[in-house]
C-alpha cells in the first residue's frame, strides 16, 4: 500500500509540472518578435507573403501622369501652365483659383454695356466691370444694372489718365475716392468696390498702396487680346477673328482676361463666340467681393 501511495504522489507532481510549461507557451510565443534575434529564414505568414506577380492594370503615379487640364481633346488647344499671378508693383494678374475672370474696362457705355450684359445674362456668366468715374456719373442706371445682375464693381479712375501714378498724391486720393463716390451714388452705399485697375495697367507701389488703403486690391490681367487695337487695314471680321484667336491661344486656368465694353462693338461680337467656347473648358466667374 505504501508503494501505491508513493506512485500516486509522483504522478500528481508530474502533471503539475507539465502545466506551467503548457500555459506559458503562448506568452513566450507573443514575446518572441520583440526579444528574439531575427531568423535568417523566417517562416512565412499570410500577411508577409509576396505577391506572385504585379497587378494586371497598375495605376500610373501622379508624378508621371499628365494633368487632365493640359490638353483639351475636343477643343484642340493647349492650356498654358499657371503663372505667378503677380502683375506690376504687386498687382494681381490671375484669380486665386482655376476660375476665369472676364473683365470689361472703360464703361459704362450706353450701347455696348447693355449688349455685353445681355450676352452674359443669356449664358449665365458673371464678370467684373472696371468703370471710369465720369461715365459712371453720366450713366448711373447702367451701374445699377451691372450691380443688380450680380457682377463685380471695379474702380478704373475718374478720367482714365494713363499717367495717373505720376500725379500729385492729393489728386490721386481725390480721383480714386471721387470715382468710388460716384459708383456708390449709382449702385447704393453698400455696394462693394473691392478692386482698382490703373489706366493702362500703369501700377506703381504707391498707387497700389493708395488703392489698398481704400479697401481695393489692384488687378492687372493675364490675357490681353488688344481688342482696342484696330489695325488700319483690318476689317471688322478680321479684327473679331484676331480677338477670338488671341483669347483662345493664351487662356489658362486662373486667367484674368482684359477686354473693353466702351466704344468696342467688335468686342461684343467676339464674345458671342468666346463665352460659349470658354464655358466648355473653364468656369467663368466675377472676381469675388
Amino acid at each position: 500500500m505504501a508503494a501505491l501511495l508513493m506512485a500516486a504522489l509522483l504522478g500528481v507532481a508530474a502533471c503539475d509540472g507539465d502545466k506551467p510549461q503548457h500555459t506559458a507557451q503562448p506568452a513566450a510565443s507573443s514575446a518572441a518578435p520583440a526579444s528574439a534575434a531575427p531568423s535568417p529564414t523566417p517562416s512565412p505568414t499570410p500577411s508577409a507573403s509576396p505577391s506572385p506577380k504585379p497587378p494586371a492594370s497598375p495605376r500610373p503615379s501622379a508624378s508621371t501622369s499628365r494633368p487632365p487640364s493640359t490638353k483639351s481633346p475636343a477643343g484642340g488647344f493647349t492650356v498654358r501652365p499657371p503663372g505667378t499671378g503677380q502683375g506690376p508693383a504687386g498687382s494681381l494678374s490671375r484669380t486665386q483659383g482655376t476660375d476665369i475672370a472676364l473683365t470689361f474696362d472703360d464703361g459704362p457705355d450706353p450701347v455696348n454695356t447693355p449688349a455685353i450684359l445681355k450676352i452674359l445674362r443669356d449664358n449665365g456668366v458673371k464678370a467684373t466691370f472696371c468703370m471710369v468715374g465720369f461715365r459712371v456719373r453720366d450713366h448711373p442706371e447702367l451701374v445699377r444694372q451691372i450691380y443688380n445682375e450680380g457682377h463685380t464693381l471695379c474702380n478704373h479712375s475718374w478720367q482714365h489718365l494713363t499717367d495717373l501714378a505720376k500725379r500729385d498724391p492729393s489728386y490721386i486720393d481725390w480721383d480714386l475716392k471721387h470715382t468710388n463716390d460716384m459708383i456708390h451714388a449709382a449702385a447704393g452705399p453698400d455696394a462693394p468696390i473691392k478692386y482698382f485697375r490703373a489706366p493702362g495697367g500703369n501700377f506703381t507701389p504707391d498707387l497700389v498702396a493708395k488703392a489698398k488703403s481704400l479697401g481695393m486690391d489692384s488687378i492687372y490681367w493675364d490675357v490681353d487680346p488688344k481688342d482696342w487695337d484696330h489695325k488700319p487695314d483690318s476689317s471688322d471680321a478680321a479684327h473679331i477673328s484676331r480677338v477670338i484667336a488671341q483669347v483662345k491661344s493664351h487662356i489658362r486656368q486662373g486667367s484674368i482676361i482684359l477686354s473693353h465694353d466702351n466704344g468696342q462693338p467688335d468686342t461684343i461680337v467676339a464674345y458671342r463666340t468666346l463665352i460659349p467656347w470658354l464655358k466648355q473648358y473653364f468656369t467663368l466667374e466675377c472676381l469675388p467681393t
